[in-house]
């Protein structure tokens, strides 16, 4: 399955598990009707009838209806409140769990560690890099909450950063980029919010029956009546919220095993997330949290957070056992001696052993329920698993989008060492970063850079032009294909600006952009990413099939085509090939005339809102026009990845001699 169909399978599941979750609220609805009913008729009964055929006798259709919108509306208003709450992505949930946004400076090695952990895996999978938020809790956790990868974070615990090595980072951390590359954080995030909807419903029966047991005058004639409505609803609530609770525990096991088997497809390192896995089980806390949120976001992380009722039924993770002989068959239950004097400036000096291990049992738990026979040899299932991970540099770039390769992680490691320090460090720190984004902004021509210099004095603040004056010598020996991987490492320190600060530090692009009266594609490309990496996205279900996105995929292809290739021939046989793809050729190539990058910026906006399994075709017919002289400049990748990034598609790094499609 790839990354559209794991995205389209997502989008169905949440449907489904909406649809459930509406069943339960209108079973409720028809309870509480009952209730009051009962409650409405009893005592008033007459001669032999029974309380049921009373209730059917004197039931008021304006009252039913009333109790009715009543439920729904208390269930509606909670989960839209709550919903609400949520809307500003991941960081609320971090927050919410205590967690305190790393400092991208920090001086503390384990810190350093898993933010390097953290850098190396977005650049690998092509997503934003997510803020950390570090938790104080000894226990050995982890989770990724948003909505999309632009306003994902991770989470992470004091214990998991202190207790696990490099390599056991790297597999929990894989696990959570599965989550964001698979889309389970909407439907996470989604679910907090339905079930707070129907627990607010047993909050609102506590509160009636709390305000009847103190209210005075006659309590048998006007208390006891509400008193026994808000012990029915308080019930009535929390049932409903037992039954919500089970059907997110069912989601919840199987996508985790779903995310084990990618963190091992990603790494291709079984031993890093069943060691992290071992730890757990090895450690007298465990990954259970100390935190009053820690049940409601209970579904996010990465091991089992609370101790639940009624044992594994109600469980959000499967045993841990179980977890592990899935990804490593041949364990023996044996378990780890944890070091709590551990820090990440003590490596395990095992490497190479851990190496050959790693090496012998490749591709023997890519997959869930891969196996291995009882010699110890790896079965058919496995031995295929490791022929396909061995042909992933065979594999085209779309068919990499939305997966981590053990070789993509090595090319984001080469990447990032190939950036300067000094600039690695100004693009970890909110001032530095928006100045390294002016200074990727700079012109060429020395009279168009001096008047943008001349501006940003004058506009930008104090702090932000004293940083790019430290590293305006060193931005132009910077290799082109460095400037986008850099502007991704900016982005969590630029989410740390105020909204004041982010209008103007927008405004000072656009006047960079705008200088020489001229805004090229590696501008718009630039200014397109920060934009939709910092700007809170609507989440709105996708509607659209390519067919009625036409005009808009001609706009996309024209501005493609042109951008590749000046002689109008090229551009016609680029743009030819790429219609081939959509069943468009009808539809001609647009003349320049017809092309702006601002009609560019609304025609994403209507594409974004594609189905899922339609997205890949248009990416199919950006590549096909890329690929038609065989060559990839730095323009046609820089639009690919802006383009890709705004249809809310990663794209990991091309490998050498790799193709597009």
């Amino acid at each position: 399955m790839n990354f559209f169909e794991h995205q389209d399978r997502a989008r169905r599941n949440t449907k489904k598990l909406v649809f459930l979750l509406l069943l339960a609220v209108f079973s409720l609805i028809a309870i509480t009707i009952v209730m009051v009913l009962f409650l409405l008729n009893y005592g008033h009964l007459q001669g032999e009838e029974s309380i049921v055929q009373h209730m059917l006798n004197t039931a008021d259709v304006e009252l039913m209806i009333s109790i009715a919108l009543g439920v729904l509306a208390v269930v509606s208003l909670g989960s839209l409140y709550k919903l609400s709450q949520l809307s500003s992505g991941g960081k609320v949930v971090a927050e919410a769990m205590g967690g305190r946004l790393l400092n991208i400076q920090t001086r503390d090695a384990d810190e350093r560690r898993i933010l390097n952990v953290v850098e190396e895996m977005a650049l690998a999978g092509g997503t934003a890099v997510p803020p950390v938020y570090l938790i104080e809790d000894n226990s050995i956790n982890a989770f990724a909450a948003g909505y999309k990868g632009q306003d994902a974070v991770i989470g992470i615990t004091r214990g998991c950063i202190k207790l696990l090595n490099r390599e056991e980072l790297q597999g929990v951390i894989a696990h959570e980029f599965s989550h964001i590359l698979h889309g389970d954080m909407r439907l996470n995030i989604r679910l907090v919010g339905i079930l707070h909807g129907i627990l607010l419903l047993g909050i609102a029966g506590y509160y009636l029956m709390r305000s009847a047991a103190f209210s005075g005058g006659d309590r048998r004639n006007n208390g006891m009546p509400l008193l026994a409505l808000g012990l029915g609803l308080m019930v009535i609530g929390y049932s409903g919220t037992f039954f919500g609770n089970l059907i997110k525990s069912a989601v919840s096991r199987q996508r985790e095993y779903l995310a084990d088997s990618s963190a091992v497809q990603y790494t291709r390192n079984p031993f890093g997330i069943s060691g992290a896995l071992k730890k757990i089980a090895a450690h007298s806390q465990g990954s259970m949290l100390q935190n009053e949120h820690a049940p409601e976001f209970s579904h996010m992380f990465f091991g089992q957070g609370v101790k639940m009722a009624f044992g594994s039924m109600m469980a959000t993770h499967p045993p841990l056992e179980e977890r592990i002989r899935r990804i490593e068959p041949n364990w023996d239950g044996s378990l780890p001696t944890l070091n709590y004097g551990y820090s990440s400036q003590q490596e395990d000096t095992a490497s190479s052993e851990r190496e050959d291990k790693r090496k012998a049992m490749l591709g023997a738990a890519v997959a869930v329920g891969a196996v291995i026979n009882e010699q110890g040899r790896p079965s058919a299932q496995a031995a295929q698993s490791k022929a396909q991970d061995n042909s992933i540099q065979q594999a085209s770039a779309m068919d990499c989008i939305g997966v981590l390769s053990e070789e993509h992680v090595e090319a984001a490691q080469t990447t990032l060492a190939e950036i300067p320090d000094s600039i690695r460090e100004a693009a970890h720190e909110p001032f530095s970063a928006r100045a390294l984004v002016y200074g990727l902004l700079l012109d060429a021509n020395e009279q168009v850079q001096a008047t943008q210099l001349k501006q940003l004095k004058e506009k930008a603040h104090p702090a932000s032009f004293k940083a790019l004056e430290k590293i305006l010598a060193e931005l132009p020996r910077l290799d082109r294909k460095l400037h986008l991987p850099i502007l991704d490492l900016c982005l969590p320190a630029l989410k740390q600006q105020s909204p004041q600060q982010y209008q103007i530090f927008k405004r000072n692009m656009i006047i960079l952009i705008r200088a020489d009266k001229h805004v090229d594609i590696f501008e718009w490309a630039l200014y397109r990413i920060v934009c939709h990496g910092l700007e809170p996205q609507r989440d709105i279900l996708s509607r659209y099939k390519l067919k009625q996105t036409q005009a808009a995929g001609q706009l996309l292809l024209s501005v493609m085509a042109r951008a590749g290739h000046e002689d109008e021939n090229e551009a016609l046989r680029a743009y030819a090939a790429a219609a081939k793809e959509l069943d468009i050729a009808a539809v001609g190539l647009l003349p320049e005339s017809q092309i702006n990058l601002q009609m560019l910026d609304k025609a994403l906006e209507q594409l974004n809102l594609l189905r899922p399994l339609d997205k890949p075709r248009l990416l199919k017919a950006m590549a096909a026009s890329i690929n038609h002289d065989g060559e990839v400049t730095a323009t046609e990748a820089e639009l690919f990845r802006a383009i890709a990034d705004s249809l809310d598609c990663p794209i990991p790094p091309l490998l050498h001699g790799q193709k597009l499609v």
